[in-house]
C-alpha cells in the first residue's frame, strides 16, 4: 500500500518549498518553481558522476584537514520546509528520510562527528557566490549550466522513472512490467518517461504522448489513460498533492544514458569538493546509497521496483 507522504495542509508550501531541475515548463513540474524534480529529456541527461575541478584531488581528506566553515563540524544546507521522503518531520538532523540519511552517512564517511544545519530556499542554494554551508543536499540536479556557478559532488541519487495510477484502476495493482503491457499508458512527449514506456514496457497499445506532465496528469484524472510515467520525485509530489487517489505503482528499471542525477552542492572551487565526492563514491561502492534508497524511497515511501 502506498504511504501518503504529505498532509494536505502543507500542499501550498510544497509548491515553492522543493525543487529540482528538468526540461519541461508546466505548473506542476517546471524546473525551479515546484516541489518536484521534473522530466529530463535525453539531450539533457548525463552518464557522468561529476565533481568539480578544485579541491584536494588525491590529497588528504582526514577530518582535521577538512577546511570546513566551523572547525571539526560539517555545516549542511537544505530547504525549509523539507518534506518526505527526503526528510522526516522537517528535521534534517534526525537522520530519517533519504537525504537526511545520506547526509549523515557522508558526514560519517568523512570522519566528522559534529554537524550543523542551515535552512534556505532552492534558489539560494544554487545561486553563485559564497555560501553559509559547507555542503547542501536538496534534490539539485547536476547540469552543465549550474556547474558554472557551483560545485557538485558525485551523484548520490540517479532518478528513476515511476508509474502512477488512480486507486481502483486495475493498473494500480500491477506488480510487474508484463502486467502493464495491456494498460493504456501515457507520458510527456520528448521525455525519458515516454522512452521508458516504449523501451521497458512495450505496451500493446501505443502510449499516449502529451505536451506536458500537467496534460498527462489531467488525462489520468479524466480516465483517458490508466497510468502515466513521470520521474520518481515528480511522482511523489503528484500523488501527495495534486492527484486525488493517485498512487505510485512502482519504479521502472534505469535506461542506460538517460539518467537525471542529484549531486551535493558546494561553493564554486570549494576545497571540500573532492573529499566529499570521494565520500559519496565510497558510499556508492559499498552499497550504502543503494540500501538507503531501498529503505526510504522503495519501502517506506511505497515505490517498489518493477521488473
Amino acid at each position: 500500500m502506498t504511504r501518503r507522504l504529505l498532509a494536505p495542509a502543507v500542499s501550498v508550501l510544497l509548491l515553492t518549498g522543493l525543487a529540482a531541475c528538468g526540461s519541461e515548463e508546466s505548473s506542476s513540474d517546471s524546473a525551479d518553481d515546484t516541489a518536484a524534480a521534473v522530466e529530463t529529456s535525453p539531450a539533457e541527461t548525463t552518464d557522468e558522476a561529476p565533481g568539480a575541478s578544485s579541491g584536494a584531488a588525491g590529497g588528504e581528506c582526514s577530518p582535521d584537514s577538512l577546511e570546513t566553515t566551523t572547525a571539526g563540524t560539517l555545516t549542511w544546507g537544505t530547504s525549509d520546509p523539507a518534506f518526505e521522503p527526503w526528510m522526516v518531520d522537517n528535521d534534517p538532523a534526525n537522520g530519517e528520510g533519504f537525504e537526511s540519511a545520506v547526509a549523515a552517512a557522508v558526514t560519517e564517511q568523512l570522519g566528522l562527528t559534529s554537524t550543523e544545519w542551515v535552512r534556505g530556499t532552492f534558489d539560494t542554494i544554487i545561486a553563485p557566490g559564497p555560501k553559509d554551508f559547507d555542503v547542501a543536499i536538496n534534490q539539485v540536479s547536476i547540469t552543465d549550466e549550474r556547474r558554472a556557478a557551483i560545485d557538485f559532488s558525485s551523484s548520490y541519487y540517479d532518478a528513476r522513472q515511476a508509474v502512477i495510477a488512480i486507486e481502483g484502476n486495475p493498473a494500480a495493482s500491477a506488480t510487474s512490467l508484463a502486467e502493464l503491457a495491456d494498460v493504456r499508458l501515457g507520458a510527456a512527449i520528448g521525455t525519458t518517461s515516454l522512452e521508458a514506456i516504449n523501451t521497458l514496457i512495450a505496451p500493446a497499445v501505443e502510449a499516449a504522448a502529451f505536451n506536458s506532465n500537467d496534460d498527462a496528469k489531467l488525462a489520468l484524472s479524466n480516465g483517458q489513460v490508466d497510468a502515466i510515467v513521470v520521474d520518481l520525485p515528480t511522482a511523489f509530489f503528484l500523488t501527495a498533492v495534486e492527484l486525488d487517489g493517485g498512487v505510485i505503482v512502482g519504479q521502472l528499471p534505469q535506461i542506460d544514458g538517460q539518467t537525471e542525477q542529484f549531486g551535493l552542492v558546494l561553493d564554486l572551487d570549494s576545497p571540500l569538493t573532492d573529499c566529499v565526492s570521494q565520500a559519496v563514491d565510497a558510499l556508492r561502492e559499498d552499497g550504502t546509497l543503494a540500501d538507503l534508497e531501498a529503505e526510504w524511497l522503495s519501502e517506506t515511501a511505497g515505490a517498489p521496483e518493477l521488473s
